[in-house]
């Protein structure tokens, strides 16, 4: 007896599913030993979080630290750690503003600009090659696929103070095989 049209859409639309499942685990299993790889870097470099407040600087201008944290998923103090140790490299000034003397606003140094531009080329690069031959549909629906993918992570994230054994997974964002 020949299986019906709907389960062998049903049984593709599976394996599919699957196999998105499992390559969003390994980009973010990438991701993460990206980010692990930048605790041994070199003085001159820059780790990823400091390359995304420069991006936030960069993109949006002066901006005090507790909008970059917000931007970053940093803490504000952890932001302002990152801060000194950009302003002592030159990438970062800071100064109080106009509007309101209370309020420290972070800025892009015309060095830190043209380390930030740098690492986007850089960056740009990378991308391209790696997307060179992926069609400019194929790039629409990978954002869109993308954008719904971090909607579902976002609406469904557990509240921070659950512990692991209240549901709240204890790693990386639960990506099941099947």
């Amino acid at each position: 007896m020949a299986t019906p049209q709907p389960a062998l859409e049903a049984e593709r639309r599976e394996s599919e599913m699957l196999e998105l499942r499992l390559e969003f685990r390994r980009l973010f299993r990438n991701l993460n030993r990206m980010k692990g790889r930048d605790t041994h870097l070199g003085g001159k470099e820059l780790s990823n979080a400091q390359v995304e407040l420069l991006s936030e600087l960069y993109e949006r201008g002066a901006l005090p630290a507790g909008e970059l944290a917000v931007a970053a998923g940093l803490t504000p103090g952890t932001v302002t750690q990152m801060l000194d140790h950009l302003a002592a490299c030159g990438h970062v000034e800071r100064d109080r503003s106009e509007q309101d003397r209370r309020v420290v606003l972070s800025r892009l140094t015309p060095q830190g600009r043209r380390r930030i531009q740098a690492k986007k080329r850089e960056w740009q690069g990378r991308w391209e090659e790696a997307l060179q031959d992926v069609d400019d549909a194929d790039l629409r629906a990978a954002a869109r696929v993308l954008s719904r993918l971090g909607d579902m992570v976002e609406s469904k994230a557990p509240p921070a103070c659950a512990r692991p054994d209240e549901g709240a997974p204890a790693g990386p964002p639960q990506v099941l095989d099947g």
